[in-house]
């Protein structure tokens, strides 16, 4: 059955009545719902208080707004890179969108765990995502409309950078200071979550999905989040690691590519410190990657991550070359 908080938003919307609906899979922090009205088929969103995790997190709602200007900004910065926005009510914490059939928009992170590793389409995931930071840099105006500090602090600073450091005592501090330094880099609007399950590869390129964690800060988090993720599936799939690492390679050139508001060398080594942080916090954060289950896999991240912590590298290249190492790459 439809939730009924979803049948309200609908209505709010002005969308109508949904003539039939199915639940889709995937989300841990909102309901996701294909929806068929008179008009034809839609996505909706419900966000939720807790999110589905086994760790106790919870995250406000409201960040369900941010998600949908977050989605405006973007189509106007690049083109297509999102799903055509159709509403957003306050009242139920529902955001309707365009619903994107998965056999034109497959999920990149499906196409990733079967070896799909497309080096080309890594770099046109940087490039529009360069091209939406570049768009909303030192913007006072964009900055004033996303007023999401604490939002962020609470669904992505303390859950992986807080808790990673928690769990590792004598990294505490390192950590303390990675979350400062992002604090302190407020250039540009920012994704938050910028991972293989939230990019679709669609017939004109990548779209995003999921801005619920947007916030004005720093662009160095969503660069290094996805390259995080490039590398750890090679944990999922290692046949394909070669394929993967010259995805981080294509994904990190065409992004700096693109950074026009500050000198990409300072992005890159913001990027670069955080890399081993965000690595660790998948397997000691509150949001550990799935596929990462044995505790052999663990222990690899783990003698990856915490020199390159105490050492901090200022290239993204020295945390490829040290992942690859243990690869015998």
């Amino acid at each position: 059955m439809i939730p009924a908080e979803i049948v309200a938003g609908l209505g709010n919307m002005g969308l109508g009545r949904p003539l039939a609906g199915e639940p889709l899979t995937g989300g841990v922090s909102s309901d996701i719902w294909r929806i068929e009205l008179e008009s034809g088929q839609v996505c909706v969103k419900r966000a939720l208080p807790k999110l589905r995790v086994a760790a106790d997190w919870q995250a406000p709602v409201e960040r369900n707004r941010y998600e949908a200007r977050w989605m405006q900004v973007a189509a106007s910065a690049a083109p297509a890179a999102v799903p055509a926005l159709l509403g957003q009510d306050e009242a139920t914490g529902c955001l309707a969108m365009a619903y994107l059939p998965a056999e034109q928009h497959p999920l990149w992170k499906a196409q990733l765990r079967d070896g799909l590793a497309d080096a080309g389409f890594a770099a046109a995931v940087a490039a529009k995502l360069a091209a939406i930071h570049a768009a909303t840099a030192n913007s006072a105006a964009i900055a004033a409309d996303f007023p999401t500090d604490r939002i962020f602090f609470d669904i992505r600073l303390d859950p992986y950078l807080g808790a990673t450091g928690r769990a590792h005592g004598d990294l505490a501090a390192r950590f303390q200071t990675l979350i400062a330094i992002t604090q302190g880099n407020k250039r540009a609007l920012v994704h938050g979550d910028v991972s293989p399950k939230n990019i679709l590869a669609g017939p004109m390129g990548p779209v995003f999905l999921d801005a619920e964690c947007a916030w004005y800060g720093d662009p160095a988090f969503d660069l290094a989040f996805c390259l995080n993720h490039l590398l750890l599936k090679s944990l999922w799939n290692r046949a394909a690691h070669s394929a993967f690492q010259a995805c981080f390679a294509a994904l990190a050139e065409q992004y700096l590519a693109g950074v026009t508001w500050e000198p990409p060398a300072m992005l890159e080594s913001r990027a670069a410190a955080l890399l081993p942080g965000l690595l660790l916090a998948r397997v000691d954060g509150k949001s550990p990657v799935e596929y990462v289950t044995r505790d052999e896999d663990r222990e690899l991240v783990r003698r990856v991550a915490r020199p390159l912590l105490l050492d901090p590298p200022v290239r993204l290249a020295a945390v490829a070359a040290a992942w690859n190492r243990e690869f015998g790459a």
